[in-house]
């Protein structure tokens, strides 16, 4: 399953949105510096469908705020 992610990230107080089925705005305190925000955003993801990390990847979108990202909850 694919889902549009909105990432802010350095944000003060850390969050997950799920706007619509395949939509999520997030807020994370990792800076968007050495893929820092992006692991926590997956590690966010994860928790919420209840997988492992590993079973969730950025499709595009690695240097921008807005992404696609593939979650294999089967």
């Amino acid at each position: 399953m694919y889902i549009k992610v909105k990432v802010t990230p350095d944000a003060k107080k850390e969050e997950l949105k799920q706007k619509q089925e395949d939509l999520f705005e997030i807020s994370v305190r990792q800076k968007a510096k050495q893929n820092m925000a992006n692991e926590r955003v997956r590690e966010l993801i994860a928790r919420h469908y209840g997988i492992i990390k590993t079973d969730v990847r950025i499709i595009s979108g690695h240097r921008s705020p807005s992404k696609i990202i593939s979650v294999d909850n089967d």
